[in-house]
């Protein structure tokens, strides 16, 4: 059975971890198939990503089982090497989001763990049902996170807050996620809340939308000032006049939705 399903309407793709049994936890096979669904949904004219998780839990981390498979491999090797970018496969689950060029949204649900976080972080935004469980939980196996968690969750908490999740591996309520940045905000019902949000991303400018990622990304990488001014400045040069942004404008003055082409 394929371990991630990748679907798609309404310019909007929706991408479910399928392990439900495992609390869709992180096998190789697992990895791969999310790391193939993101490069999919990237080549495709998807406006938004939904990205969930099915059963009872979004992700709760890595299948332990199969990291005693992974540990008799070369692990200097597996490890180390650069396969995906900056990134091995294993933060590839996680980066590969950021690298799509369209907003991703995560549904969050039930476990959100280890692994299974670090994947909801690469998402640009994150809904969150309110008896949902997220946990920095590398520790209690005597590791530290890295599956592109320390790329990415110290643009959204304090160093405090950042430090007491490594260090403890505790789970903490969705509310308190919320409190401290590492969700976007709650929902009773987070795939239905992804969906609304997802179609609100896509009736956009698809072009803009993708700018602003771009831009978002640029300036939240330690780019100078300057170099963010001059990025806004050419991102928005290349907006200016062309059809996705006159049809925005029309559409506006014409008091419809727009159709972008």
């Amino acid at each position: 059975m394929a371990r991630v399903t990748t679907g798609y309407k309404d310019h909007i793709a929706y991408v479910t971890l399928a392990r439900p049994d495992k609390h869709n936890a992180l096998d190789e096979e697992m990895v791969q198939a999310i790391i193939a669904a993101g490069q999919e949904v990237a080549a495709s004219d998807a406006r938004a990503v939904v990205l969930s998780g099915s059963g009872k839990s979004f992700c709760a981390g890595l299948d332990m089982a199969s990291f005693a498979v992974l540990a008799q491999r070369d692990l200097d090797s597996f490890v180390m090497d650069r396969t995906h970018h900056d990134a091995n496969a294993f933060q590839e689950v996680a980066m590969v989001w950021r690298r799509v060029a369209v907003p991703v949204i995560a549904a969050v649900h039930g476990a959100c763990f280890g692994g299974g976080l670090q994947i909801a972080l690469g998402a640009d935004i994150r809904i969150a049902h309110p008896e949902a469980k997220l946990s920095v939980m590398e520790m209690k196996w005597g590791l530290i996170p890295d599956m592109g968690g320390m790329a990415l969750l110290p643009r959204l908490v304090r160093s405090d807050v950042l430090r007491r999740l490594t260090y403890t591996a505790e789970k903490i309520e969705a509310q308190q996620a919320l409190d401290w940045g590492l969700v976007t905000e709650l929902a009773g019902n987070p795939l239905s809340r992804a969906s609304e949000l997802a179609a609100t991303i896509a009736a956009q400018s698809p072009s803009a939308i993708r700018a602003a990622k771009r831009l978002i990304a640029q300036a939240e990488s330690g780019a100078s000032q300057a170099e963010v001014l001059l990025a806004e400045s050419a991102e928005q040069l290349a907006l200016i006049g062309k059809p996705d942004q006159m049809e925005a404008v029309t559409a506006q003055l014409q008091k419809r939705p727009p159709n972008f082409r």
